[in-house]
């Protein structure tokens, strides 16, 4: 009978948790396209480039919906299950909670293990290579289009505007262009009746040959002319090229950009980690070191070998200090103006030191965010599947809209809470791994409750603060 009844409650869970799956992927992915789809169009980008950045950026939005989908399969299987009064009937066989629900525990260690490679492994490289292709996609610009009565002012150093530009043809009419490769204040205009563009390299470079015009420019004062002067050219035939380069859309190799935290593999980012801490603590020493040069006295030992020092005399000038009283003023500035100068830059250097240490030190507080953050998402499958089942069967209610709201409810709070955390601990507030793990303990802390209200039937008694308010009755009688 037990092992007919761990196949009824497996058999529930895998159909509510693709099927959430695929909803919360879709909503996901829907949101994404909301988002930058406008970004990406009207840009030229392939297709195949389009979908691979769609693949990509599902690597991120599986973190998000697999421990979401776990916790919903577990509301409906476990929440049917009492609903149907199954729960019921098996309890009082005498079957333990524990005997029910452990196969499902199983399911969500291996599901952990699968998050725990998927985010250790998988997802850092599909961030890296969708933040390189989002860096070519946004280092593109749009195609050379030109419109009539349009300026066209996406080259570099050039703005167009012309009055016709029949369709179908590289043929252009009535054709002004405004130079700015010499500056704003030297704008040189070009103005011409008629041009062709030609494309050359595959669209990279554009040749404008211009037809029966003049150009206008500002020319600078040279040794022979002091004043500047103004320059009326006419031409049949005038040709300018222009380099689209970022018009054109460029795969770049993946060794071409570097990786941040949250496209680095585990092994990648501790040895970063270990790297950053040792170049802390070189820091550390090396202000140590400055510091007691600075606090040690000059020349060194000098009070402790000279015996014969004279005994120290009473100030003789202005100056209170003992060590400068038989000094006169010239001899004390010769004297303090060194010194403060040698006090000044090593302020200074300190300075330098504790601002590089404390940015050191945010850098590696924020790796070590990431490396907790990796385990803490992968252990909130086996958390929620905890939470899931005794909450499932406290409701008592298999219904969309309760499970629902229930879960989104429990789903955001972890969430919130574990962002807070990551904020929180990256600015200093908490250790790191507390951080990441605050929101772990919290739903841990609600789950064991949870388990404990179900196996010991706290529905069925009274509520503790009737029980407490009774008990308080009989000690006054």
């Amino acid at each position: 009978m037990l092992r007919r009844l761990h196949w009824i409650v497996l058999r529930r869970l895998p159909g509510p948790f693709f099927g959430w799956l695929g909803t919360l992927m879709f909503l996901l992915l829907m949101q994404f396209l909301i988002r930058w789809l406008p970004e990406i169009a009207g840009k030229g980008i392939p297709v195949p480039v389009i979908i691979e950045l769609i693949a990509y950026n599902l690597a991120y939005m599986v973190v998000l919906a697999v421990p979401m989908s776990v916790l919903l399969a577990a509301l409906m299987a476990f929440g049917e299950l009492a609903e149907s009064q199954y729960y019921t009937v098996i309890k009082s066989t005498g079957i333990s909670f524990g005997q029910i629900v452990w196969p499902t525990l199983v399911v969500a260690l291996l599901l952990m293990g699968g998050m725990l490679y998927f985010n250790n492994v998988m997802l850092p490289e599909a961030n890296h290579r969708a933040r390189q292709l989002w860096s070519d996609i946004r280092g593109k610009r749009p195609g050379f289009e030109l419109r009539s009565g349009i300026f066209y002012e996406d080259l570099e150093d050039y703005s167009i505007l012309v009055r016709d530009r029949p369709s179908g043809t590289n043929d252009l009419i009535d054709v002004t262009i405004y130079d700015y490769t010499q500056g704003r204040d030297r704008q040189a205009v070009i103005k011409a009746e008629r041009g062709v563009i030609t494309s050359n390299d595959g669209g990279a470079r554009l040749t404008l040959t211009l037809r029966n015009g003049e150009m206008h420019r500002p020319l600078p004062a040279d040794a022979s002319n002091r004043s500047e002067r103004y320059e009326r050219l006419t031409f049949d035939r005038h040709r300018i090229q222009f380099t689209l380069s970022n018009a054109v859309f460029r795969r770049s190799t993946s060794g071409e950009t570097s990786r941040s935290t949250r496209t680095m593999r585990t092994p990648q980012l501790l040895a970063t980690l270990d790297s950053l801490k040792a170049l802390r603590d070189e820091k550390y020493q090396s202000l140590y070191e400055q510091t007691q040069d600075q606090l040690s006295p000059w020349p060194p030992d000098s009070a402790a070998t000279d015996t014969s020092a004279p005994a120290p005399v009473a100030p003789t000038h202005s100056s209170p200090y003992l060590a400068l009283a038989d000094l006169d003023d010239d001899a004390r500035r010769s004297v303090v103006s060194p010194a403060v100068q040698n006090a000044r830059s090593a302020q200074s250097t300190i300075q330098n030191i504790q601002r590089d240490t404390k940015w050191q030190t945010q850098r590696i507080r924020s790796y070590q965010v990431e490396f907790y953050k990796k385990f803490s998402i992968a252990l909130a499958c086996l958390i929620f599947m905890i939470v899931g089942a005794p909450l499932g069967l406290a409701l008592r209610r298999g219904g969309l809209a309760t499970i629902g709201a229930v879960a989104l409810g429990i789903f955001m709070f972890y969430w919130v809470t574990l962002v807070q955390g990551e904020k929180l601990a990256e600015r200093g507030f908490f250790p790191p791994w507390l951080g990441m793990w605050i929101a772990n303990f919290l739903m841990s802390g609600a789950g064991l409750w949870l388990i404990l209200y179900v196996v010991l039937d706290l529905g069925a008694t009274p509520p503790l603060r009737r029980r407490l308010w009774d008990w308080l009755r009989s000690l006054r009688s």
